[in-house]
């Protein structure tokens, strides 16, 4: 257990490469491979954002929400706006999360990673009512500390810094993060990932900020034309792993291992991506043959609609696709229905829900 809180040493760290050419190889050459896909893709926006979504669903999911990828889209689908009950407020925290990325993205268009930026990060993460009370935007200002619900801070199992040191230890990283004085950037991305979990600058967020930053590091650097690298589904599968790595840091300064499960986690996520991005541009090309037998000008704008959102009412179609009438939807919808791409769910009479399943299954 913690007793005093830890400050990590600052970057950069000795890193012995030796033992990591074969992890790095490995890792570049899938992150390539990946890249080398995305460049080639006309619509990159049907991949994006359920993508995205499913990566704000199982980072938020590390930190402990429960909602499920099916319960953001049908959130979305139904337009609710009440935040009552728990998987309501998941669902919302999740659906920040993917905003606060698509904003990030933005934002490097105008300035480096770096305080300025994880601070417009985080107001947009917190901005939900469990972020309320969270000091959104704002460093912490008080000491705090990583433990089960309820544990007093002697049984802490982490203490981050000091608030005295956040400013230095952060000015520290950004300067790090933005160099070109580590040999290789995958290295300097796991090193910057860790260090900005040991810092802790927020009173909540930290982990998915921290997550968060990795496919914006490499978008940044030109290792992907798309932020579509997304790591919390090794993370979350192996969560234990991640974090007895992160804390072999702390407590014994063992980089080596932490960078090789940080490898092993862009190797392993740029190869599912890479199938998860073929599948969908596969069903996408096929749907769009099947759709020409469809006699109407909103086939095309209905199914780029549903690799969007998988997960539809008639209420969100009609906002989207702008048909001159109500019966071109409902007669477009039975038609999809028709050709098998998408099922009703709902079983009742207004405002039915619909669901592109093949999607979902990629997406699972």
């Amino acid at each position: 257990m913690a007793e005093m809180p830890f400050i990590p040493p600052k970057l950069p760290p000795k890193i012995d490469y030796i033992n990591l050419i074969k992890e790095l190889g490995e890792a570049h050459n899938n992150i390539g491979h990946l890249n080398g896909l995305l460049v080639n893709i006309n619509n990159p926006g049907l991949l994006l954002t359920p993508l995205l979504t499913k990566e704000a669903v199982l980072s938020s999911r590390i930190e402990g929400t429960q909602a499920t990828l099916e319960d953001v889209f049908k959130y979305e689908a139904e337009e609710k706006i009440s935040e009552e009950s728990e998987k309501e407020k998941d669902v919302r925290e999740i659906i920040n999360y993917r905003n606060a990325m698509s904003l990030a993205i933005d934002e490097l268009k105008n300035r480096p990673i770096g305080e300025n930026l994880i601070k417009k990060i985080h107001f947009h993460l917190l901005s939900s009512v469990r972020g309320a009370n969270k000091d959104r935007g704002n460093l912490r200002r008080i000491q705090v500390y990583i433990g089960a619900p309820g544990t007093p801070i002697e049984e802490a199992s982490y203490i981050p810094p000091p608030i005295t040191e956040i400013s230095p230890l952060l000015s520290n990283w950004e300067s790090y993060i933005n160099s070109e004085q580590e040999k290789d950037p995958l290295v300097q991305m796991a090193v910057a990932h860790y260090q900005f979990e040991a810092i802790h600058p927020f009173m909540d967020g930290n982990g998915r900020i921290g997550r968060l930053l990795v496919p914006l590091f490499l978008y940044q650097r030109k290792l992907l034309s798309y932020s579509l690298l997304y790591i919390s589904e090794f993370f979350e599968e192996h969560r234990k792993m991640y974090y007895d790595s992160l804390n072999l840091v702390s407590k014994e300064g063992n980089w080596e291992n932490w960078i090789r499960v940080f490898l092993l986690a862009l190797s392993n996520q740029s190869l599912k991506t890479q199938n998860r991005v073929l599948k969908i541009i596969v069903l996408y090309n096929e749907l769009k043959i099947k759709t020409n037998s469809i006699n109407s000008v909103y086939a095309i704008n209905l199914l780029d609609i549903i690799f969007t959102n998988p997960i539809i009412s008639f209420v969100s179609i009609k906002k989207r696709l702008r048909a001159k009438s109500y019966q071109t939807i409902y007669n477009l919808l039975t038609k999809f229905i028709k050709i098998g791409i998408l099922k009703e769910v709902s079983k009742r009479k207004r405002n039915r829900i619909y669901v592109f399943q093949k999607l979902m299954d990629i997406l699972k």
